[in-house]
């Protein structure tokens, strides 16, 4: 373990991946490792000769790892290993690889500062260990690492993976030298909100006091626990905005079957808007069980 999966693709990205992934396991005193993706599509005649592919396909992935190993070089990180990957599918080699031989974190560049593209969407979906998004975006220029929990949950999976965000969070607030904070967003429907059928102020001030036993286990600044009402994914936004949070930490309980296509609404919408460097925490077996506040 102890290990961090940096994914560096062909595509130019707004982030260097593979800079910051091996600035952070440093951070976190993690060994680092490159694996470069590689893939592109041959058409016209030559595309029917296997040989011709074959002999363009080895010329492509050796000027890419001539690049890279040059890339690392400038970074002092020439001894970092470097692994060259030519598939399709980024998302099922990492996702297996990583898992299969021990990896503890994964870190990839978003290309977009805006939005996901389908290859993180993927990744989130379906991932077992950590995976932090990172973004270039002005947004996120803060000193501040904001988590996100679910304080009222009954459910054990959910008040584990609470337990698994928050120790995330403090690792990785602690190594970056970010101010850590927590958010928990009470659901109140705008509608209700406009038509002042709740008193907002009052919710938030009884949520305050029915949660101050869990939020003293944290043992973190008072005026770093945010609680809040109204609808999670504009909530979150606008504090991680206000903040400028630099890391933004959330659990995501994944769906298998018809509903592996999903992660649940409400992780979603929120990651949709989100334009800090995202790191979500899968609610796997292996990471839910041995961790306690």
């Amino acid at each position: 373990m102890d290990k961090v999966f940096i994914i560096a693709q062909m595509e130019q990205a707004h982030t260097d991946a593979v800079a910051s992934g091996l600035q952070l396991a440093k951070q976190l005193n993690k060994n680092a490792e490159v694996f470069a993706y590689s893939y592109a599509y041959f058409s016209g005649p030559e595309s029917y000769n296997p040989r011709l592919v074959s002999v363009a396909q080895k010329q492509l992935m050796d000027q890419r790892e001539a690049e890279l190993k040059q890339h690392l070089v400038d970074l002092k990180g020439e001894d970092i290993p470097v692994h060259m990957v030519w598939s399709k599918y980024l998302f099922e080699h990492a996702c297996h690889h990583s898992i299969r031989h021990g990896f503890d974190l994964m870190v990839k560049a978003v290309h977009h500062a805006d939005h996901y593209l389908p290859t993180d969407w993927q990744l989130i979906r379906h991932t077992r260990i950590p995976l932090l998004l990172l973004t270039d975006n002005p947004l996120n220029k803060g000193n501040a690492t904001l988590m996100a929990v679910d304080l009222a949950t009954h459910d054990p999976i959910k008040q584990q993976l609470n337990s698994v965000v928050v120790a995330y969070g403090k690792q990785l607030a602690e190594a970056t030298g970010t101010k850590l904070h927590l958010a928990f967003v009470l659901r109140v429907p705008k509608i209700l909100r406009d038509m002042d059928l709740i008193d907002t102020h009052a919710l938030v001030k009884k949520a305050y006091k029915d949660h101050q036993k869990q939020i003293a286990k944290f043992n973190m600044d008072p005026e770093c626990i945010h609680i809040i009402a109204g609808e999670p994914e504009l909530c979150l936004f606008e504090l991680a905005c206000r903040l400028k949070s630099k890391y933004f930490v959330i659990g995501a309980r994944q769906r298998e079957g018809l509903l592996g296509r999903i992660i649940g609404n409400t992780a979603e919408l929120v990651l949709e808007r989100m334009r800090s460097n995202v790191l979500i925490i899968p609610a796997d077996d292996q990471l839910l069980a041995p961790l306690t506040l």
